[in-house]
């Protein structure tokens, strides 16, 4: 214990003295203090040269440790957002509406992994009838992907959601040509949706993406959470399938 602590504090004045600016040292030390600082560093560099596992295995524990607080606050951040995250009434929902099984994609509709995901959630729905997805607006590529989910959104308001991201999924991309074209193939009555866009539960839907992927640490799309479980980027059907299946055991 003695050991690891004095390697912590090695590597800790090792690091400060080598990151920290020479003319900064240089304002701040006498011309003895200075001459005493580079007798320090050389000898701390002869120490690295001769016995080099030491810093290494050192900056390792110190990795691992930024890495465990980390996700110590990720899932703190998650047990403080996931309820709202399950239960939010004003998002678009896919699977069985009463699923125990949730699982939450943080999604824009010009992403193009996002796009890959789509037709395999559709296939983990088929063959998990207990799973309900819950599809997190989060437009994040430019003014087409926030024109897209507010879209999006405005169909809940017809009980045409499903229909109208299948087929918005299913375009080249989302923009207003693409997505009148997604309304129509859904059977929405388009003036409505248009003047349904602008609503206050979009707005809020929107900013509340936002502050979520803040909380959660969220960088990209997409995002999958199911549990207590984070997982960015496009995963595998296999994968998904794996959460999945675990999360059906905690239940």
């Amino acid at each position: 214990m003695i050991l690891k602590t004095a390697l912590r504090v090695f590597a800790v004045f090792l690091w400060a003295l080598i990151s920290a600016p020479a003319t900064s040292l240089a304002q701040q030390s006498t011309p003895l203090e200075q001459v005493e600082q580079e007798a320090i560093k050389a000898l701390i560099l002869q120490t690295i040269r001769e016995n080099p596992d030491v810093l290494v295995d050192t900056l390792l524990a110190f990795q691992e440790e930024a890495e465990a607080a980390a996700q110590a606050q990720q899932r703190a951040a998650i047990q403080r957002v996931g309820e709202l995250l399950r239960t939010d009434a004003n998002t678009g929902v896919m699977g069985n509406p009463e699923g125990d099984i949730v699982l939450v994609e943080f999604f824009d509709y010009n992403c193009p992994y996002c796009r890959r995901a789509a037709p395999v959630l559709l296939e983990l729905i088929e063959k998990n009838p207990d799973l309900r997805i819950i599809l997190r607006e989060w437009p994040i590529l430019g003014p087409d992907s926030v024109l897209a989910a507010r879209a999006s959104l405005a169909a809940i308001k017809q009980n045409g959601f499903e229909a109208f991201h299948e087929a918005l999924m299913a375009q080249p991309r989302a923009n207003a040509v693409f997505i009148r074209r997604a309304a129509e193939q859904a059977g929405l009555d388009y003036d409505q949706l248009q003047a349904d866009m602008g609503a206050p539960e979009v707005d809020a839907h929107i900013a509340t993406s936002h502050d979520l992927a803040r909380q959660l640490g969220i960088s990209g799309t997409p995002t999958f959470l199911i549990g207590e479980t984070l997982v960015p980027g496009l995963l595998e059907k296999a994968d998904l399938q794996a959460l999945i299946a675990e999360a059906g055991d905690v239940n």
